[in-house]
């Protein structure tokens, strides 16, 4: 699989923009990791945001 440069910005942005995590902290996950938070954090976006009521 490709994985693109802005693919991965993309991901350090999110994760740093929601968890105030540090650019270095977020680059040392490994790509299932970090894919893994930010599967969790839209899960919990949605369910604040009210996204999961007509479900």
């Amino acid at each position: 699989m490709t994985y693109t440069a802005e693919r991965l910005w993309e991901e350090a942005v999110y994760v740093a923009y929601y968890l105030h995590w540090s650019l270095d902290s977020i680059l040392d996950l490994e790509h299932p990791a970090r894919v893994r938070v930010i599967e969790q954090l839209n899960d919990i976006h949605r369910k604040i945001s009210g996204a999961d009521d007509g479900e």
